[in-house]
């Protein structure tokens, strides 16, 4: 099983899907396990009532249906679904319009959707979700790639309420696949995907939606710098150790 995960850590995010059903026919006996530890990339499908697009995940999902965060309805529609119970679906509304403004401020453009559950702690759990595609023809602004994908997903624990304090256990996993394709350049891909937690203990005076929204903004704020570091500071250095710039050739070449 830890074989397994550690493969499906090191695929590229496009390639997730794929992996995942080979390994899915080979072990079986540990399906629950992988299709609940594994991420895979976001998909999208349209409410036809609200003329809003929602994002597809395990948390919104109830056997082949997936509940809508706009209309809070299953597509297609599902009897005897589970549902958030009203205090949380008002809660859930209110993270959905919130988090658009996030997405959009953060993201110039893209998918967003919030789902929320009771858990069996007496507290609740949240999924906050974004999906981004940056190609010439995807959603949003300033798409400029041949492909591009950028999926967040944000799950956060949240304890039962004791003196006005409350437990936040943050989960957030960013999946991230782009491809270019011109004349300068040529054809390059650059993809891979970083899971990182974050625990704190917070006041509710302002209310559960501001602490789980700063919490966000810090770690994907981390997530990011950790990505530019990592994948495009890595590759970076090694396409220019590679293929050095034409000016600091000259500067090596000696004196004829």
């Amino acid at each position: 099983m830890e074989a397994a995960l550690g493969l499906l850590r090191r695929m590229p995010p496009k390639q997730s899907e794929t992996a995942l059903s080979a390994l899915l026919s080979l072990l079986p006996q540990h399906s629950s396990d992988l299709l609940s530890q594994v991420d895979l990339p976001l998909q999208v499908l349209r409410d036809a009532e609200s003329r809003k697009d929602f994002i597809l995940c395990e948390y919104n999902r109830d056997a082949d249906s997936y509940r809508s965060p706009w209309s809070n309805k299953y597509h297609p529609p599902l009897e005897d679904a589970l549902y958030p119970s009203s205090e949380l679906r008002k809660l859930e509304v209110e993270a959905n319009d919130i988090f658009a403004i996030y997405r959009d401020q953060y993201y110039e453009g893209g998918i967003s959707s919030v789902y929320m559950w009771e858990d069996d702690n007496e507290g609740f759990v949240a999924c906050f979700l974004i999906k981004k595609d940056g190609s010439k023809s995807g959603h949003g602004r300033r798409g400029c790639l041949e492909e591009g994908a950028w999926d967040a997903i944000h799950v956060i624990q949240v304890g039962p309420e004791e003196e006005e304090m409350a437990q936040y256990c943050l989960t957030s996993t960013i999946m991230l696949s782009l491809t270019t394709d011109d004349e300068p350049s040529g054809k390059f891909g650059l993809s891979g995907s970083i899971r990182r937690q974050m625990k704190m203990e917070l006041a509710v005076a302002e209310g559960h939606l501001c602490n789980m929204g700063r919490m966000i903004e810090e770690l994907e704020g981390k997530l990011r710098n950790s990505l530019d570091q990592v994948y495009f500071g890595k590759t970076r250095e090694m396409v220019c150790t590679l293929r050095p710039p034409a000016e600091i050739v000259q500067m090596r070449l000696p004196d004829s």
